[in-house]
């Protein structure tokens, strides 16, 4: 019975997170702190701890992603107020023509829900889809489902969206590598998003319908022919700056850092003069607690230099408890640096750490980092802001405050569940998992490929209970995180990202904001929603696992 008592454990934390949000009602932070708390009192540990380590958890979690998720928002809401959204949404028509105006709708949203919330980039793009249908008097669900297509996949797969942030967070994914990945498996799930709009608005056409207290003129044409003082939009480049920046800098930094990390500085070199004899000798009589005793098994006797050479750095690849999550370059640093600690110079010479590459990567570390570097742009789209609208204090006072507070509850939720998580782990549930797993003895690629599917089944089972792609993709990768501690995947943790990721799509009804969001904004009934909204998800959410499968085999960047 002790070996399912993990697995009792996470029923429980599930079922208090879904019975809290669906049968209660409670905010998603409630319920994921109650979660922490029922899982780390029934988890292993001294009682005096179990209250003290939710609450280190949660600021750990929120240490990390607190300032980029608060000056996301800050940039989302600047974008939208200096008109910088707006300039980059007619960029697209403009370069894609009003013909492909579906496919310029899904860019736009594919790139402004990088860092806008997906509802932001829904009231944005929708009064422009309600304008071509005034023009064209056709395709108006295409249009809707395209902005969706486009707005939805980047918000659940590209950081520095709350979701997909804490998810690299938790498995140890880099933030380039999520970058760069989720937006690589988004395109074609998008692809696929804008067919199934333009197959289904043949085979249910919709009228646009009148909407009460209609918002949207400010970009119809029925009001540039009433209003002869558009409003002014700031330069395309400078309106892509504060999106770009961002980007760019942290993808500097993770070429430096793969770049550093590809040289496996700290492996021994064919050429490095050691000492086996006496090396041997420190090792034989080195105390049990000594870090030469894990090289004893790795050293056999009688063997050639190529052989211990070999042999040690077979040795320092072997990873302690503290080691499980970290990359190879960095573990073989730590052991090595442990192993000169206990020798000589003369019988082990000292490894070079800090090469020229290195050092780039420690430069590249500062203005890389995604906490400076989304600050830096939430300067510039401030500094855009002020200079396009020239704000009174008090305006721009509510401006700044009105952003943060919407970032402040997002905040909360994902530190939650970053806690959620933590105790998780704590209830063992990942050795129970390697039990489970070695017990069938899986090969590697069935095991990781098995956890793709898991991970896809766990974030959609979430999202159907109680709405939220937020909530459904950080319970999720909690939960996967605990399983994976120690395991060999074959592939990059990225692709358990971004199958998590594409769970939390699937099944958005009437519990989900989005639903309502896509509802009540382009005029749709709630039957129409479920034939349309519900499934355009569904195809997003498959189509982003196939590709996640298919990429984790042929490019599984394990290095």
């Amino acid at each position: 019975m002790s070996d399912y008592y993990p697995f009792v454990i996470l029923l429980i934390g599930m079922a208090t997170v879904i019975g809290m949000i669906i049968g209660l009602r409670l905010n998603a932070f409630i319920a994921l702190i109650a979660a922490a708390l029922v899982v780390s009192f029934l988890a292993p540990g001294e009682i005096g701890d179990k209250v003290g380590r939710v609450a280190n958890a949660f600021g750990a979690t929120a240490g990390g992603i607190a300032i980029v998720i608060a000056m996301a928002a800050v940039i989302g809401k600047c974008l939208m107020e200096s008109g910088a959204a707006d300039r980059i949404v007619q960029a697209f028509l403009k370069a894609l023509g009003e013909k492909r105006s579906s496919l310029a709708l899904a860019g736009s949203g594919f790139v402004l829900s990088i860092p806008v919330f997906f509802d932001t980039v829904f009231y944005l793009l929708v009064p422009l889809a309600r304008s071509l249908y005034r023009n064209t008097g056709t395709h108006y669900l295409k249009y809707v489902l395209a902005i969706s297509a486009g707005a939805a996949i980047t918000h659940t797969l590209v950081p520095p969206t709350p979701g997909p942030l804490l998810m690299a967070q938790q498995l140890g994914v880099s933030l380039g590598t999520m970058i760069g990945v989720g937006a690589l498996i988004g395109i074609p799930a998008s692809i696929a998003g804008l067919a199934y709009g333009a197959w289904l608005d043949k085979k249910m056409p919709i009228e646009m319908r009148a909407l009460p207290g209609d918002e949207d003129l400010h970009l119809s044409g029925e009001n540039e022919s009433a209003d002869k003082t558009p409003r002014k939009t700031p330069g395309l480049l400078v309106s892509l700056l504060p999106i770009l920046l961002p980007v760019v800098l942290i993808g500097i930094n993770t070429v430096l850092e793969t770049q550093a990390n590809g040289e496996r500085a700290a492996k021994l070199g064919a050429d490095e003069k050691v000492n086996w004899t006496a090396l041997k000798s420190e090792i034989s009589k080195a105390g049990p607690n000594s870090p030469l005793k894990n090289l004893s098994a790795y050293l056999p006797e009688g063997a050639d230099s190529a052989a211990l050479v070999a042999g040690f750095n077979k040795a320092l690849v072997q990873k302690n408890k503290t080691q499980e999550r970290k990359n190879l370059a960095y573990v073989e640093h730590e052991n090595r640096k442990a192993f000169e600690g206990e020798v000589s110079e003369a019988i082990l010479p000292h490894h070079l750490w800090l090469t020229a590459k290195r050092k780039q990567f420690n430069v590249s570390k500062f203005y890389g980092n995604a906490n400076f570097a989304l600050l830096l742009s939430a300067v510039i789209a401030t500094l855009l802001f002020v200079q396009m609208r020239k704000p009174s204090k008090k305006e721009f006072s509510d401006t700044i405050e009105h952003a943060l507070m919407s970032a402040g509850l997002i905040i909360l939720i994902t530190a939650a569940g970053g806690a959620f998580g933590a105790m998780l782990k704590e209830a063992e549930i990942g050795d129970a998992i390697k039990k489970l797993f070695t017990s069938q003895d899986p090969s590697k690629e069935f095991s990781g490929t098995l956890l793709l599917f898991l991970g896809f089944m766990i974030a959609a089972v979430i999202k159907i209970a109680q709405g939220s792609t937020t909530v459904a993709v950080i319970t999720a990768s909690s939960m996967i995180a605990a399983m994976i501690e120690g395991m060999t995947l074959g592939f990059n943790p990225v692709y358990l990202a971004t199958a998590i990721g594409g769970g939390g799509l699937v099944g958005s009804w009437m519990n989900d904001s989005g639903f309502w969001i896509f509802s009540k904004m382009s005029g749709l009934t709630e039957l129409e929603s479920l034939k349309s909204w519900t499934p355009l998800l569904v195809v997003l959410g498959v189509v982003t696992f196939i590709s996640t499968v298919i990429l984790s085999i042929v490019m599984p960047l394990n290095g």
